[in-house]
């Protein structure tokens, strides 16, 4: 059964191709799931980026923290919720960016359509 997609404003659709582009990108997110990953990402960003062979595109968005950028680079939100993390950020913090909201607008938002929990 075919569905049709809808782009849905300021998100990136995450299929195969971006699976395949941002495959280094979301290991080396996943990565961050240990504490010792995190500090040495800490200790030398370029080289920990290049020990996973990111794009030079996906170098410079990390360099810039640059979440949207890195979601229309390949990036999964749910393993750049890890470097998100390591920012500050959670996952309602990177809808609000992609939406434009401020967070609490988005919270909202999500109160409003039944999809958060406060």
């Amino acid at each position: 059964m075919e569905t049709s997609r809808r782009p849905i404003q300021g998100t990136t659709i995450f299929d195969g191709a971006q699976a395949m582009k941002g495959y280094a990108l979301n290991k080396m997110c996943f990565s961050f799931n240990s504490a010792e990953n995190r500090a040495a990402f800490a200790a030398d960003e370029g080289a920990y980026c290049r020990r996973f062979d990111l794009s030079e595109a996906q170098i410079k968005a990390m360099r810039e923290r640059d979440v949207l950028g890195l979601l229309a680079l390949g990036g999964n939100i749910y393993y750049l919720a890890k470097f998100a993390g390591i920012l500050g950020l959670n996952v309602q913090d990177v809808g609000a960016l992609q939406t434009g909201m401020t967070v609490e607008a988005f919270k909202a938002k999500l109160l409003a359509a039944g999809g958060g929990n406060g």
